[in-house]
């Protein structure tokens, strides 16, 4: 069960206010709910931005596991912003020259075996990306954290010490097909724990763990994300960062469709 985390705001004018006046103000003021949405918010700009940079680029493994087989995939992510993402998988040989370009809200996959380069329509943004448990629709976030939901500070039932909690509703009128989002940081940096997706009738659906923080360049970062389905028991997909640079000076040319039929 989900309940809203009581809070206080100190007023300057205590001292000059009578016990009784004062609770009353409190009682009706809408400043310790704008505060606890303020500090939901700041939180949830710290994550929302821990992986964001002007540029990007990064080595990446992704471990897709089901209960009838297992298989890793290696590959180059570069983003530039929010608005561009390219990624070209470079192990297994199978499945090597494969790429996916991301402009804005529109997604290209190229194929080289076929040598062909497919639009991916809007029926298919919820589709399986490369067999594993991110969905195309992941890879194409139009909209960041701050700008698609509503935020508010919450406790659950055993909550762990030393972690804030923060429940994300979406904003009415955007294309998001979560009821809800709760997310878990720790209290004295904000790193992210957990987040935890729900339908619209408040069924938990999956679930992301942050795992392994390290350093790369000035950034502190978990380097290990699993993605966990609750409707596909024993399905797993983990994201391990083995490398990765920020704001750094990207070459020309990497967010197009020409780049997508390029071979390695």
């Amino acid at each position: 069960m989900l309940t809203k985390k009581g809070g206080s705001m100190k007023n300057p004018l205590t001292g000059f206010i009578s016990p009784l006046i004062f609770g009353t103000f409190l009682l009706f003021s809408p400043f310790p709910r704008y505060q606890e949405a303020s500090q939901a918010k700041d939180i949830v700009a710290k994550v929302d931005e821990l992986y964001r940079a002007d540029t990007s680029s990064a080595l990446v493994e992704m471990d897709i596991i089901t209960p009838h087989w297992q298989r890793t995939l290696k590959m180059n992510v570069w983003s530039e912003g929010k608005d561009n993402t390219f990624i070209r998988i470079l192990e297994p040989k199978k499945e090597q020259g494969i790429a996916t370009l991301r402009i804005k809200n529109e997604m290209w996959n190229y194929l080289p075996k076929t040598n062909k380069v497919m639009k991916i329509p809007p029926s298919m943004m919820m589709s399986s990306w490369m067999g594993s448990d991110f969905t195309n629709d992941d890879l194409v976030k139009e909209f960041t954290f701050l700008e698609s939901y509503h935020f508010e500070m919450i406790t659950i039932d055993n909550p762990e010490k030393g972690v804030l909690y923060i429940k994300c509703t979406p904003k009415e009128g955007l294309p998001i097909v979560w009821g809800y989002i709760t997310v878990a940081v720790q209290e004295k940096d904000y790193m992210p724990l957990w987040q935890k997706y729900y339908d619209e009738k408040g069924n938990l659906i999956r679930e992301m763990i942050f795992k392994e923080i390290k350093t790369f360049g000035k950034r502190d970062i978990p380097t290990v994300l699993e993605l966990i389905p609750k409707n596909k028991e024993g399905n797993k997909t983990v994201l391990r960062y083995l490398e990765a640079q920020f704001d750094l000076q990207l070459e020309r040319g990497i967010f197009t469709l020409r780049n997508l039929r390029k071979r390695l």
